[in-house]
């Protein structure tokens, strides 16, 4: 029997510009949805796995779609609460070169930032479930759904059910003085956290030495410390780093770090061109939650999270569009690209 994963969080409806034009050149946006836990959740569906996503959406068509996106991959969108006027919106104009991507949000207001506790019935969600991520974002979103996610986390922990956590800090969303707060009370009952260089810094003040994510230069001493350090403050079993040495806005360096309470295990590097790299840390925490819940060793399960999100960035839209045995080939070396006839 496939094992269930659930995920809470927000989707949105995401407005883009064809390519690399921006926001100012154009007059129409191709629109499509996506959001950090409902990424992981169709990545997790994607390789076979019982994935659930549980947010909150409009009864009209535009939460409708929203929830037929998630279906068309295999989600189970049973647990969705429906209600409130909107679904949030960001529009994202591609970077290239030297010029960075931007993303300008449009979410205030939306179904679930005015969720409440009553909307969600975890006994019932949780049922025959193994593991449960959430990320950052979600607390951010307003005091009310921070308080659903403690809820939440209490309840998982209660059924001895594995959480997990990616912190994704959006200074655009709450204050690094905030995150630290609503995070550090969350983060005790999180068991495995996932970070990027950036994040452990803005939400609790643990830093890499050495370190500088804007010149390409990663020390992996630093992450050995960051991630140590997490896992000390908060009795986490597992804290992956995922690194992302920025050469351009098309050109990355991509690897990552797993710290498993004993030992720590560092995956191959990959040199990625970026068709885009919205959901690539997502696309990380699905590829790292399918490995440890198939039971991978530590290593192999670092490498099958970094192939996988490596080959998110050859994928437009939010949602990791590949199968287990794609992630399996890039990270058994099949890296040419060559086609397959």
């Amino acid at each position: 029997m496939a094992k269930k994963i659930v995920t809470f969080g927000e989707i949105m409806l995401r407005l883009a510009p064809e390519g690399y034009y921006r926001f100012v050149q154009v007059d129409n946006y191709g629109a499509t949805f996506g959001g950090g836990e409902a990424n992981v959740a169709v990545s997790l569906a994607n390789y076979g796995f019982d994935a659930a996503f549980v947010t909150k959406l409009p009864k009209h068509e535009i939460g409708q779609s929203a929830i037929n996106s998630l279906r068309r991959y295999g989600v189970d969108t049973a647990y969705i609460a429906r209600g409130g006027d909107r679904v949030g919106i960001y529009y994202l104009e591609k970077g290239a070169s030297q010029r960075p991507s931007k993303v300008v949000y449009d979410r205030a207001g939306s179904a679930i930032a005015t969720a409440t506790t009553a909307d969600f019935d975890w006994d019932k969600i949780f049922d025959g479930a193994d593991w449960f991520h959430w990320t950052g974002i979600t607390p951010a979103l307003g005091d009310n759904v921070a308080a659903i996610c403690l809820e939440a986390c209490k309840a998982a922990k209660a059924r001895g059910i594995t959480v997990s956590c990616d912190l994704n800090y959006r200074k655009k969303l709450w204050s690094r003085e905030k995150a630290g707060q609503v995070m550090g009370e969350l983060c005790q009952y999180v068991d495995v956290c996932i970070a990027n260089e950036e994040d452990a810094a803005d939400v609790f003040g643990i830093h890499a030495a050495n370190t500088d994510v804007t010149a390409g230069e990663v020390n992996h001493e630093g992450y050995r410390d960051v991630a140590h350090q997490l896992a000390e403050r908060f009795g986490m079993s597992k804290v992956a780093i995922t690194l992302r040495e920025s050469i351009s806005a098309n050109d990355n360096n991509w690897s990552a770090m797993l710290y498993d309470g004993k030992d720590y295990y560092f995956s191959k590097k990959y040199k990625i061109h970026i068709v885009d790299r919205v959901g690539g840390g997502d696309s990380f925490g699905g590829g790292l939650i399918a490995a440890l819940l198939s039971g991978y060793d530590s290593q192999a399960a670092i490498e099958f999270a970094v192939a996988a999100s490596c080959l998110k960035h050859s994928i437009e839209g939010d949602f990791n569009a590949v199968s287990m045995e794609e992630v399996l080939s890039l990270a058994g070396g099949n890296a040419s690209g060559r086609v397959q006839r």
